[in-house]
Parts: structure tokens; C-alpha cells; sequence
């Protein structure tokens, strides 16, 4: 299969490299086009004709999101929709990926496919308006929604993944604080990767969940990285009230891989035993 992958140097990008090693994968950079530029995107796309474009690209520093709205939805949305469009002309499958912050957090049960977004913040709401494009627009799409993800190459936007950031300040000796408030399911990117190429395999299209197994605050994830790594920390748990972030955070944000489940392809294993992979 002749792949396009956008956002290839992330931390996500890098492991769908190793997860499509034996397809024939195009990788792009920021380096190589902006992505919302929609007439150069067209111009690289159509000449290459891939038969699937897997797009990783997003403005996800979720604070800086509240005050350059214009940014997050050129790349969140107005990005995506011109995705759509040369996937349509190509024939082409496009892969996108979202996020558990569609979901405002007030339940207590994970959330499924068939699950109502409701978004409490810029980010979370151009993420959800590059969903809906790609569900009236894309003929052929794999659109899914993870959460908390870490992987080998790091967040590059953010400086570092949180497991790099809580093993940094823990060598330092610094005291660390991290919310005990807000559940999620940390989630590996090369399972993720894996999980991707499996369904991409398939005829199934459409809407997934995909994230590691169970559920987690960040102070608890915090903690068993400390406990995996051995590594005695100065680590304490806070409320999520006590940082005045710009932009609303979702207290309980844990998805179901409802539709894996159902159709027999779920293989994320549970957080820990990523996490444990990851750290070796």
C-alpha cells in the first residue's frame, strides 16, 4: 500500500513508520509543507496518489489554543477538510486523529463511539469541527479518538512526553505535583501504531476508540512510573482547581474501545503493562 504520512517526526509518526516498515510510506514533515497550505498540500498529494494518507498534524498546545483560535482551526479543521477533499479525488483513505477532549469529563463511565461530544475549550472544539468534516466530507475514513499519548520520539510541540517530563524533574530532585483529579488512560504510541495498521488492514472505516486498557488519574500515573523506573520521587498529589489554566481540562475523559471490541480487533494491552514496555 502507498502510504502519505503527515506529521511523521512525532511521537506518533515515528512509531507508524515502524508499524507500516513493509508498506510503501511517504513521510512528511512541517519541514517539507505546511499543512494548511491547501493548494501546495494538493499539489504533493495528487502527484504521489497514495492510496491511504495518514494525518497525525495538530495544534495541540491546548492553552496557547484559547488566545490563536484562527491557528487551531487552520490546522485542527480547515486543514483537515482540504485532507478530505484530495482523498476524495484520489480515491484514497484518510486516517485522522482526534482526542478524548471532545468529551466535556462530567460522566463516569468511558465514553464509546456512541458517546455525545461536548467540548469545553478552543482546542477541543476545532478538534471536534475537524471530526465532523471528516464525517460529511471523506468517502473513506478512519477517524479515531485516543488519549494521553507518550511514545519514543517525545512530544516535540510540548517539549518532551509527560513520562520524559516526571523522570527529568525526578533526577533533579525537584518536588513534584501532579493532579489527582483528572482520570484518562495513558496510552503508548507504538500500540497505537500497531492498533492503526491493524484496522487500516480491513474494509472497516469509520469512527474508533483506541487507547490502552484501563484507567488512571496523572497523579497515579505519575506514581507507577516512578515505581517501574525505581526511582524514589518527591511526588505529591493536587487538585487541578489550584492551576488557573486558560483552557478547561476534562475531569474524566476515559474512552471504550467500543467498536475494536465489537468487531474483534482490539490489541491495545492495559496502561501499565504499555508503560512498562515503553520504560524498557
Amino acid at each position: 500500500m502507498k502510504i502519505a504520512l503527515l506529521g511523521a517526526n512525532g511521537q506518533l509518526g515515528q512509531d507508524l513508520l515502524q508499524a507500516f516498515h513493509s508498506d510503501d510510506v511517504t513521510a512528511f514533515t512541517r519541514n517539507d509543507f505546511d499543512v494548511t497550505n491547501r493548494s501546495r498540500v494538493r499539489e504533493i498529494l495528487t502527484e504521489l496518489r497514495p492510496h491511504a494518507i495518514l494525518n497525525t498534524t495538530a495544534y495541540h498546545r491546548v492553552d496557547d489554543c484559547e488566545t490563536h483560535e484562527d491557528l487551531a482551526y487552520a490546522v485542527n479543521a480547515l486543514a483537515v477538510l482540504n485532507l478530505a477533499r484530495v482523498a476524495n479525488e484520489l480515491g484514497a483513505i484518510l486516517m485522522h486523529v482526534s482526542t478524548d477532549y471532545v468529551f466535556d469529563g462530567k460522566g463516569r463511565e468511558p465514553y464509546t463511539e456512541r458517546s455525545e461530544p461536548f467540548p469545553l475549550s478552543v482546542y477541543a472544539n476545532s478538534k471536534l469541527a475537524g471530526e465532523i468534516l471528516v464525517r460529511t466530507t471523506a468517502r473513506k475514513y478512519i477517524l479515531i479518538r485516543t488519549c494521553g499519548l507518550y511514545g519514543a520520539a517525545g512530544s516535540q510541540g510540548k517539549g518532551g512526553n509527560f513520562v520524559q517530563t516526571m523522570l527529568a524533574k525526578a533526577k533533579r530532585g525537584d518536588p513534584i505535583k501532579v493532579v489527582n483529579d483528572q482520570t484518562v488512560t495513558p496510552t503508548y504510541t507504538a500500540d497505537l501504531a500497531n492498533q492503526i495498521a491493524a484496522v487500516l488492514q480491513t474494509e472497516h472505516r469509520g469512527l474508533f476508540h483506541m487507547t490502552n486498557e484501563g484507567s488512571c488519574t496523572w497523579y497515579e500515573f505519575a506514581r507507577t512510573i516512578f515505581e517501574l523506573s525505581g526511582i524514589e520521587a518527591d511526588l505529591s498529589p493536587t487538585s487541578s482547581d489550584l492551576y488557573k489554566t486558560p483552557a478547561t481540562r476534562p475531569k474524566f475523559s476515559v474512552l471504550e474501545n467500543a467498536r475494536l471490541k465489537e468487531l474483534g480487533l482490539n490489541q491495545m494491552r492495559h496502561w501499565r503493562d504499555a508503560l512498562a514496555a515503553y520504560l524498557k
